[in-house]
């Protein structure tokens, strides 16, 4: 652990980070060239006084968890992302094997909408980023591991809980689209990746998945329109837009209804609602 270098790169990213590129207020009274350590802290989730200790030469190693989540915090490209862990004492990720550094574009777009349901997902349908309307409505998945991460394979290991979200007419669609996904992952990464690994498992263990994955259908497109069921509020009709990184490894959805409707009204109830835990029952 490169302790001198480590504590220099901190400051000098965390100085180039502007608030409104992390979605944070300026204020009047500010500064700081950036952001202010405990920002970062808040947006690593970590305590302010451990980041602190790392700026100041004399905290302890960090954990990949925690280099992960300061490299994002930092909006660091792939190659910065690399650097930190490196300087970090540890070898930096495997970019094809693991995709939780979210791209820095995605997320300021993703630091600018505060009043839809917008999220970030990897190639394999793992939520790797989620403001707080898409929590309150798809609930809170940041405590999963391993493949339950992955929406893919909750959505056919799990159907009695993870398919509530979606109309009974609507999920044999959502099925296919599913496979579909991760045909498309497989594909890109091959015979040796985590896609081919699921995929094996679930033909494994869902006959419904294996019927399908035989099928051999590759698609990564989200629909364009879809209803979505809150247990409190009901059915909603949501708009999906979906960027994706020019690589196509993780894509930012977008769920919106047109001004003035009952399906904008509970959009925005989302908020107020807060998370809920409806479809995480195990």
């Amino acid at each position: 652990m490169d302790r001198d270098s480590l504590a220099d790169f901190l400051v000098r990213r965390r100085n180039a980070v502007q608030p409104a590129d992390v979605g944070l207020s300026v204020g009047l009274r500010r500064r700081t060239a950036g952001l202010r350590r405990e920002e970062v802290a808040l947006l690593a989730s970590m305590s302010t006084d451990y980041y602190t200790r790392l700026e100041q030469r004399r905290g302890p190693q960090p954990s990949t968890q925690m280099v992960a989540s300061i490299a994002r915090a930092l909006r660091l490209s792939s190659q910065e992302r690399d650097y930190l862990f490196r300087l970090c004492g540890h070898s930096a990720p495997d970019r094809v094997a693991g995709a939780d550094h979210v791209a820095p574009a995605l997320l300021r777009v993703l630091d600018r909408l505060t009043d839809s349901p917008a999220l970030i997902l990897s190639a394999l349908g793992e939520t790797l980023v989620q403001n707080g309307p898409a929590q309150a409505l798809f609930g809170d998945v940041s405590g999963l591991v391993g493949m339950e991460r992955s929406a893919i394979f909750r959505w056919f290991m799990h159907p009695e809980t993870e398919r509530v979200l979606y109309p009974e007419d609507d999920r044999d669609r959502q099925s296919r689209a599913q496979v579909a996904s991760l045909r498309a992952a497989f594909g890109s990464a091959g015979p040796k990746s985590r896609a081919a690994e699921m995929a094996k498992h679930l033909a494994a263990n869902s006959p419904e998945f294996a019927v399908l994955w035989d099928e051999h259908e590759v698609g990564k497109r989200f629909a364009d329109h879809k209803v979505l069921v809150h247990p409190e509020l009901g059915e909603i009709e949501v708009d999906c837009q979906a960027l994706f990184t020019e690589d196509e490894s993780q894509v930012l959805l977008v769920l919106t209804a047109p001004p003035n409707t009952e399906a904008d009204q509970k959009l925005r109830l989302l908020a107020v609602v807060g998370t809920q835990d409806f479809a995480r029952g195990r």
